[in-house]
């Protein structure tokens, strides 16, 4: 079991924006997952990985796949009060589901 969490690498904004939207977007994918699954990934030691991609045409095109198949996903828009537009999606959480399944989607990026 893991949980991933897609970064976009073209915005221009500070590491410690870049973490609270990394940590908003597992809280958010958690909340849409099934209770005995979150148990299970939590027994399992709650497995995060956190990957980058080039821009939010490529993670649109990951999240919709995604979407379809039913495994919980989560969007992370940003408020706009500092650093980015108000709405700017910055990152993508997918699960926690089991690894085979999300490395269909996410095998190929690369570790942030």
């Amino acid at each position: 079991m893991k949980q991933v969490i897609i970064v976009r690498k073209d915005l221009k904004w500070g590491k410690g924006k870049l973490c609270s939207h990394v940590a908003h977007a597992s809280v958010g994918a958690v909340r849409k997952s099934k209770e005995e699954i979150i148990k299970k990934w939590e027994r399992e030691g709650a497995k995060k990985v956190v990957l980058k991609i080039r821009n939010l045409k490529e993670l649109k095109k990951i999240y919709k796949k995604v979407r379809d198949t039913k495994i919980p996903c989560f969007f992370v828009r940003d408020a706009g009060l500092t650093q980015l537009k108000a709405g700017t999606v910055t990152c993508l959480a997918i699960g926690p589901v089991e690894e085979k399944k999300i490395d269909k989607f996410t095998g190929k990026l690369k570790l942030l």
